[in-house]
């Protein structure tokens, strides 16, 4: 940072205007600070709570993920996130965040957002647990159990548990042929 004092300049005027999303939350998950491109997107959510622009099915590890900054077992994270756009749709979006620090004291998580993509608006189906809905859009991206794990933050086991109610909530016998179920029905992106 040092050096980037030595340059000058006025990082916050530059953050304003900067065509990547970016935005600041305070420790307790209230969104205090978005630049114009992050209001181009979800609109203008200060004041809310980070979790309103995020899809339920992202929203527990959103969560997980800030806390985890906030208790300081993690300083950086990265994520795919599906958020909500100002008009409901559905975006998926690639989210870097960081704690945010004023000398020693964490003052909340500033993150910078990437990769936004309209998803379809197709339905969650209904017969499917968040959980399940999820594990189901990370064996589309061709995930294994051990990368969905460590994605989710869950054991091995319990990704599988979660593999095999999927398989059987979607009436198949693998997980290929639960990923082309999906895609002919449309029911993840």
């Amino acid at each position: 940072m040092s050096e980037l004092r030595g340059i000058g300049g006025d990082l916050q005027a530059a953050l304003e205007i900067v065509n990547v999303p970016s935005y600041v939350i305070d420790p307790t998950g209230v969104i205090r600070w978005i630049n114009p491109a992050a209001r181009r997107l979800v609109g203008d959510v200060r004041g809310r709570q980070f979790t309103s622009v995020v899809a339920p099915e992202d929203t527990r590890r959103a969560r997980e993920h800030f806390a985890r900054k906030i208790v300081g077992s993690d300083r950086v994270t990265d994520a795919q996130v599906v958020l909500v756009d100002a008009d409901g749709g559905r975006v998926q979006v690639d989210v870097s965040s960081c704690v945010l620090m004023e000398g020693h004291r964490l003052v909340g998580v500033f993150g910078q957002i990437s990769d936004v993509e309209e998803e379809p608006d197709d339905p969650l189906p209904p017969h499917l647990t968040p959980r399940q809905t999820e594990v189901l859009r990370l064996l589309k991206r061709g995930r294994s159990t051990e990368q969905i794990a460590q994605e989710l933050h869950l054991s091995t086991e319990t990704v599988r548990n979660h593999v095999r109610h999927l398989l059987r909530a979607l009436g198949v016998h693998t997980r290929l042929e639960a990923v082309a179920v999906a895609r002919q029905e449309h029911l993840v992106s």
